[in-house]
C-alpha cells in the first residue's frame, strides 16, 4: 500500500506486471506468486478505481493485462513439467510458444481487454496435428498430450489454495463442448465452423484474439475464420437469423418491472448483455463489407456504428454511457465478496453497499438512478429490428445462445410449466447445434430459430408441457431432414397447433408421429378433414395398391402405410371433436374390414403358392366381438374366425391338402398378414379363440360343421 501510494498505480501495476512475466518454473513454484500477485493486483486496481484514478477502460485493462500475463506464465510451467518428464522434447521458442501447435483464444471480455473483477477467463484451446505432432516424444498420444496439458494450466489457475486462485477458467467457447475434447484440433474447428457454427459463435469471435501459446498458429487460425465470421453477402434468411440473436429477448416497451432490487446488470432486461448484442448483431450484417465495425471493444464498436451512419449520435453516447455505468456497477457489486456475481442484492442494506462504493449514499435515489438507466437501455434494445418478428415469447425471454443456460430463459420456461428447465434449454441448444437432421443444415438451423419459441409457447398453452416435450423431441429427432416441415408449421401455424395438441393429449398417436415421422404427410391430404361418414375410398385404395405388390410382405406393407395414416385421421377426428364414438367406431370397424379384404387375397394367393390351388373351394372371414358389432376402438384386436366350403374329396393341386388343411394354411397367413410386425408395424392382434371349439378344433371351419 505504501508503494502505491509513494509509486501511483501506473508504476505499481508495471511492476507486477514484470513480476509476473519473471516467473519461472513448474506448477508447484508458481502456485503460490501467482495468487499473490493477483492479490496484489485486486487491491491496486480497487484503490485506483475507487479513488477516481482510473477510468474504466484502465481498471478493465488491467485486469485483462494481469490475466493476459499470467496465463502465459502457467502454460509455461505445465509446458515446463512436461519437458522434465521428457514427453515435450522441444525447446520454448519465442515465435512458437511454450508448446509448438497449442494456442489459446482469449475470449469475451477477456478477448476484449474487458475483463471484471471476479471475471471467468473464456479460453479457447487448440492444436495444429503436424507442428505438435513433431515437438513430442515418440509415442506421445497427441490429443491426451493436449488434453492433460489444458487440465494441469486450468488446475494451477483456478484452484483454490490458502493464497486464493488467479482466475477461473472457463474451456466451453469451442465448437461443440459437450461432445468434444478440452483441446480441439484445427482441422476438426475449421470444419465445425464452417458448416454448422451458429451465429452467436460468430458474435463471440468478434472479440476473440491469439493471447496464449503459439502466435503463429493462433494469428493463422483467426485469419481462416474470416469468411466465417465476417461474412461478405448475406441474404435474407441468414440476415433475420443474426438478427435472432437480440429478437429472442423479450423486451417490454413500457418499462414495467424493471426494478434495481434484485436486477442482474449483465443479463436481465437493460443490461449490459442488451448494449453488447445491440452492438455485435449490426456488426455481424454490416461488417462483411466494412472493415471499421470489426472491432471487438463494446464502445468502440458503438462510435464505428455512430461514424458508418449506421446508429445516431444520440443513442451512441445514451448506450456507451450506459455501459460505462453499467459495468462500473457490475464492479462494485463483485468487489463486496469477490463472486462471480452480476445482480444488485435484495437485501436493502447490502444494496446501499453497493450504491455508497458507487459514490451514491441515498439508497432511494440510487435505486431511482438504476432503474432509470434500466428503462433507457431495454427501451433503445427494442427500437433495434423493430417490426421484424419477435423470437421471444409472451411468458419472456428466450435465449438459447452460448455454452451456458441462460437465467432468464430458465425462469421463462418454468413460468411455462417445465419441471425441469434446465433440460429442455439444453435439448433446444442441442437441435440449434444441428445434432439432429432437422437441423444439420444452415436453412433448417434457421427456420428452428423462428420455430423454436412458437414450439415452446404452444407446449406451454396445452398446460401439459412436460408431457408434450419429450413426445415432439422423439418426433423432431426422427424427421430426416426438417426444412420441408418446420417451413410448413411455420406456413401453417393451425397445422401446428394440431401436432402440439396430439403431443400433449393423444399418446398414441404421438407415438405414431415419433416412430413414422411420414404420417404428418396424410395430414395434407384434401381428404383428411373430411368427416370420417365422407370417406369411401380407402378399401378401394388398399385392394388395389396391395394387388399391385409383387409379393406377400410388400402387400402387407402397403396396407400398413394406408392403414397407418387413417388410423392417425380418425385419432385426430376424435381429439379434436369432430367425430363421437359412435362414428368413430364405425370408422375404425371400416378400416378394419377394408385391411381384412386387401390382405386375404394376398393371404389365399400365399396359400395357393405353398400348396397350389383348391378346386371348388370358397371362404369367408367373420368378425365377432366389437368387430362384429362395428364398436371398434383405436386399440381393439379382432375376433375372427374362417369358414370354408370344399367338395368332401377336394385337394390342393401340387401338394395334395385336404380342404381343411388348405383353408388352415390361409387362415394362418391372414393372421400373419395382420398382426405380425414389419417394417411398417403391425395393424391388430387377432383373437380366434371365439369360434367353436377353439381349444382344441381347426383353426378353420367347414361350413357344414
Amino acid at each position: 500500500l505504501r508503494a502505491l501510494l509513494e509509486q501511483g498505480p501506473d508504476a505499481r501495476l508495471a511492476d507486477v506486471l514484470a513480476r509476473t512475466a519473471a516467473l519461472t518454473g513448474g506448477a508447484d513454484d508458481l502456485r503460490a506468486p501467482l495468487r499473490r500477485l493477483k492479490g496484489e493486483l485486486h487491491l491496486l486496481t480497487a484503490l485506483a478505481d475507487l479513488g477516481g484514478l482510473w477510468s474504466l477502460d484502465q481498471v478493465t485493462g488491467a485486469l485483462s493485462r494481469f490475466a493476459d500475463i499470467s496465463s502465459r506464465a502457467a502454460l509455461a510451467a505445465v509446458a515446463h513439467d512436461q519437458r522434465e518428464r521428457g514427453k515435450l522434447i522441444s525447446a520454448a521458442d519465442d515465435k512458437r510458444g511454450p508448446v509448438p501447435g497449442l494456442f489459446g483464444l482469449a475470449m469475451g471480455k477477456h478477448g476484449a481487454d474487458e475483463l471484471n473483477y471476479s471475471s471467468d477467463i473464456d479460453i479457447s484451446l487448440f492444436w495444429e496435428p503436424e507442428v505438435l505432432t513433431a515437438a513430442l516424444a515418440e509415442g506421445v498420444e497427441p490429443q491426451r498430450f493436449v488434453d492433460r496439458l489444458a487440465h494441469a494450466f486450468a488446475t494451477l489457475m483456478q484452484e483454490r489454495t490458502g493464497d486464493g486462485y488467479v482466475f477461473r477458467v472457463d474451456l466451453r467457447l469451442r465448437p461443440d463442448p459437450s461432445s468434444t475434447p478440452p483441446v480441439v484440433a484445427v482441422p476438426f474447428a475449421l470444419t465445425y465452423y464452417e458448416g454448422v457454427g451458429q451465429n452467436w459463435e460468430r458474435a463471440a469471435f468478434i472479440k476473440a484474439r491469439a493471447m496464449l501459446g503459439d502466435p503463429r498458429e493462433g494469428k493463422a487460425f483467426l485469419k481462416a475464420l474470416i469468411p466465417f465470421i465476417w461474412r461478405r453477402s448475406l441474404d435474407y434468411p441468414a440476415i433475420l437469423d443474426i438478427q435472432s440473436i437480440k429478437r429472442q429477448i423479450h423486451v417490454h416497451k413500457t418499462g414495467e418491472g424493471l426494478e434495481a432490487a434484485g436486477a442482474n446488470l449483465k443479463l436481465g432486461r437493460g443490461g449490459i448483455r442488451e448494449i453488447e448484442f445491440f452492438a455485435q448483431t449490426q456488426q455481424l450484417i454490416l461488417g462483411g463489407r466494412d472493415p471499421k465495425l470489426r472491432t471487438p471493444r463494446t464502445v468502440d464498436a458503438l462510435a464505428a456504428l455512430r461514424d458508418a451512419g449506421h446508429i445516431t449520435d444520440q443513442v451512441c453516447e445514451e448506450l456507451t454511457a450506459a455501459y460505462i455505468e453499467l459495468r462500473g456497477l457490475e464492479h462494485r457489486i463483485q468487489m463486496l465478496d469477490d463472486e462471480q456475481t452480476h445482480s444488485l442484492p435484495l437485501d436493502p442494506v447490502r444494496r446501499a453497499a453497493v450504491g455508497a462504493l458507487a459514490g451514491q449514499g441515498d439508497l432511494a435515489a440510487f435505486d431511482a438512478s438504476v432503474e432509470a438507466l434500466l428503462v433507457g437501455v431495454n427501451g433503445r434494445y427494442g427500437e433495434l429490428f423493430e417490426g421484424e418478428e419477435e423470437l421471444s415469447s409472451p411468458y419472456g425471454s428466450l435465449v438459447f445462445t452460448g455454452v451456458e443456460n441462460d437465467p432468464e430463459t430458465l425462469a421463462t420456461l418454468a413460468r411455462m410449466g417445465f419441471s425441469e428447465p434446465a433440460k429442455v434449454a439444453d435439448a433446444i441448444r442441442s437441435w440449434h447445434h444441428g445434432r439432429i437432421p432437422a437441423t444439420r443444415t444452415a436453412r433448417g438451423r434457421e427456420l428452428f430459430t423462428r420455430l423454436a419459441p412458437r414450439l415452446l409457447t404452444a407446449l406451454a398453452d396445452t398446460q401439459a408441457a412436460d408431457d408434450a416435450f419429450p413426445r415432439f423431441a422423439v418426433f423432431f429427432a426422427g424427421l430426416n431432414a426438417g426444412v420441408q416441415v418446420q417451413a410448413l408449421f411455420l406456413a401453417q401455424p393451425k397445422l401446428f397447433e394440431l401436432v402440439v395438441g396430439v403431443m400433449a393429449f393423444a399418446p398414441r398417436l404421438a407415438r405414431t408421429l415419433g416412430r413414422y415421422p411420414a404420417a404428418l404427410d396424410s395430414m395434407l391430404d384434401a381428404r383428411f378433414s373430411r368427416e370420417l361418414e365422407e370417406e369411401t375410398g380407402v378399401a378401394d385404395q388398399m385392394l388395389a395398391e396391395a394387388a399391385a405388390t409383387p409379393d406377400f410382405e410388400a402387400a402387407m406393407n402397403v396396407v400398413r402405410r394406408i392403414h397407418r395414416d387413417q388410423m392417425f385421421r380418425i385419432g385426430l377426428q376424435i381429439l379434436t371433436g369432430r367425430a363421437g364414438p359412435e362414428a368413430a367406431g364405425k370408422a375404425l370397424t371400416t378400416l378394419a374390414d377394408a385391411a381384412m379384404a386387401a390382405l386375404a387375397p394376398a393371404a389365399l394367393a400365399e396359400a395357393v403358392r405353398q400348396g397350389g390351388a383348391l378346386p371348388g373351394g370358397r371362404v369367408a372371414v367373420v368378425a365377432l366381438g366389437k368387430a362384429g358389432s362395428r364398436e371398434m376402438r383405436a386399440s381393439s384386436d379382432l375376433d375372427l374366425m374362417t369358414v370354408y366350403d370344399a367338395p368332401p374329396d377336394a385337394v390342393s393341386a401340387d401338394k395334395g391338402w385336404a380342404a381343411g388343411v388348405f383353408w388352415s394354411r390361409f387362415t394362418q397367413r391372414l393372421i400373419a398378414a395382420l398382426s405380425a410386425h414389419t417394417a411398417e408395424g403391425g395393424l391388430y392382434e387377432v383373437d380366434m379363440r371365439l369360434r367353436p371349439g377353439a381349444a382344441k378344433g381347426p383353426v378353420s371351419l367347414r361350413l357344414s360343421a
